[in-house]
């Protein structure tokens, strides 16, 4: 690495490629924080798989570009998007970023009736990001 001003990883291309499996869905683009083209894939099941199929080969690019968007520090972006994908419906990925509150009613309501799944599937990098930057930064 000869450049200085590397970023730190913080998404994964192995990630990328675990939820790639699932990407006719959108899964991986949403973690690479492509949000529209995450829902397009959601919809259209991979534009067809097809989209899904060439994304085979774009998830690296895809991965250093999330790194150099979102912010790094200690609550780990691929703990959050497995804990978002697979056990989302009771807000472990919530409790992980320390938000009890909004965790507990995710629990209680199936991820306040999936919509709040959906909610976290275009915003979790952000919230991610926001976490990370506050506890880095001292916000009190």
């Amino acid at each position: 690495m000869t450049s200085m001003q590397h970023a730190e990883e913080t998404h994964s291309p192995l990630i990328g490629y675990i939820l790639w499996i699932f990407g006719f869905l959108g899964s991986h683009r949403f973690y690479y924080g492509r949000k529209i083209s995450g829902t397009i894939y959601f919809l259209t099941f991979g534009l067809f798989f097809i989209g899904w199929f060439i994304d085979l080969f774009l998830i690296p690019g895809m991965s250093k570009e999330a790194s150099n968007t979102y912010q790094a520090g200690p609550v780990d972006y691929d703990i959050a998007w497995i804990l978002l994908t697979f056990l989302g419906i009771f807000g472990i990925h919530r409790f992980y970023q320390g938000k009890w509150i909004s965790g507990i009613l995710y629990l209680l309501t199936g991820g306040f009736f999936m919509v709040g799944i959906i909610y976290d599937f275009w915003n979790l990098n952000e919230q991610v990001s926001l976490v990370n930057t506050e506890q880095q930064y001292g916000e009190q």
